[in-house]
Formats: structure tokens, sequence, C-alpha cells
């Protein structure tokens, strides 16, 4: 009689079947709504950079000055995109990476959650400025220069929410997604050492930016932001188009 295997045993992701080529496996379809969803995180928050940029360099002449709003309402709808996409990375890869460490798998869930959190606080105080601009532009006086005091600290919250969010708390989601696809194998370790290099990095710039060492935007600030980029990037592509390693080690249900 052969010994009955431990639930907590250890197993390798099958390889599909002939039989099932007609059918997506369920490890691929896991594998890629994670890497389509990643893509989008990545492709949504990229031009908020440019579409808000006239608001952040100047709210005081942006509320008084009557202008379109379309840039910044794009901007904003992007940015709307990223934040649920943050979330749907996390929740459309748990049904695998709770099987590599349901504690990290959690905590990834979590810091996404946080981080589109601080990624919408951030789209309502802009919104909030198109608001005061809609209906105070053209204001004088003492109107206008508390209308600039307000609107310079609705952007100073949003600044602040930009460097939590995909500042601080992309180093928290990079270093746990990366230890859980380094324990598991679940891709190539190349890509996941990326993760687990480049979510320290931008914990220890997200702490200097804090302290006052160097801006978010400055040259330093990217190119310690660069690594969360190329892995995050990374596992979208490989998820997209290659799915799972077939030799990756999962925990049996």
């Amino acid at each position: 009689m052969s010994a009955a295997v431990p639930a907590t045993a250890e197993r390798a992701v099958p390889r599909p079947s002939a039989g099932q080529s007609r059918r997506m496996d369920p490890m691929r379809k896991v594998a890629l709504a994670g890497g389509v969803i990643y893509l989008i995180t990545f492709a949504a928050s990229m031009p908020q950079l440019k579409l808000f940029a006239d608001l952040i360099a100047d709210p005081t002449g942006y509320i008084s000055t009557p202008h379109d709003n379309t840039a910044v309402l794009w901007g904003s709808w992007l940015e709307v995109v990223t934040a649920a996409a943050c979330v749907g990375t996390a929740v459309a890869l748990y049904p695998v990476t709770r099987r590599v460490s349901r504690t990290a798998a959690i905590g990834f869930v979590t810091s996404r959650v946080v981080e589109a959190t601080l990624i919408l606080v951030g789209v309502l105080s802009l919104l909030t400025v198109v608001t005061l601009q809609h209906h105070y532009a053209g204001a004088t006086g003492a109107q206008s220069q508390s209308l600039g005091v307000t609107g310079e600290a609705l952007v100073g919250m949003r600044q602040w929410t930009f460097l939590l969010g995909p500042g601080l708390m992309a180093g928290v989601n990079d270093l746990l997604l990366g230890y859980l696809l380094y324990r598991s194998r679940l891709v190539p370790r190349a890509i996941s050492t990326i993760g687990l290099v480049g979510g320290p990095i931008a914990l220890v710039s997200a702490t200097v930016i804090i302290l006052g060492g160097w801006t978010q935007l400055s040259t330093v600030g990217l190119l310690l932001a660069l690594p969360v980029a190329v892995f995050e990037f990374s596992v979208g592509v490989y998820l997209t188009v290659r799915g799972f390693r077939p030799g990756a080690v999962l925990r049996s249900e």
C-alpha cells in the first residue's frame, strides 16, 4: 500500500497535455490575466506626468486662468485605471502566489491595495483643483490668493501620494512579488532577482526623497526607480507571452 501524500507536499506545475490543447490550462489563464493587467498598469501610469505637468507646475495660475481641462481629466481617468489594475495584478495572481506563501501573497494584495488607495487620493486632490478652476477662474485679489494657497496644498498632497504610492509602496510590492517568484521559479530567476534588488532600492530612494536628499523626478530618483519599472514590465511580458514555467514548485491543495 502506498503512503498517503501530505497535504503540504510540493509539486511542480504540470505541462498541459495534448488533450488540453483545445482548452486553455487554468494555470495559463492565471498567468495571462496577471501579465495583461501588469502591462495595463505599466501603460496607464506613463502618460500622467505629461498630462498633469501644467497643473503641477503652477496650481495658482491654473486655477485663476480659464482653459481646457481635458488633459487633467484624461490623466485622472488613467490614474483610476492604474489604481484598479494595481489591485487586479495581486488578485489575479493570488490563486497561485498563495500556494507559494500565503503570508507573502496576502501581503502583496494588501500592499497593492494601499498603493491604489494613495493613487486615488492623489486623483481626488487634482480633480478638486479642476473644480476650483471651473468655478473661480478669473478671481482676483484676496480670493485669488486664498485659492492659490488651496491649490498649492492640494497639489502638494498629490505629490506626497505619488511618492508614497508608486514610489514607496512599489518597492514593497516588488520585494514581495520578487520573493514569491524567486522561491517558486514561476518566472526565470533573472527576472525575480530584479524585483528582489529593485524593491529595496526603491524603498531607500523613497526614504531619501522624504528626508529631502533628492527629488522623485530628479536624474538620481528616476534611475533608482528604473529597476522597479524593468521588473514589472518584464513580469507582464513574460506572463503574457510564456505563462508560468512548467518547473515551478507550488504547494498542493
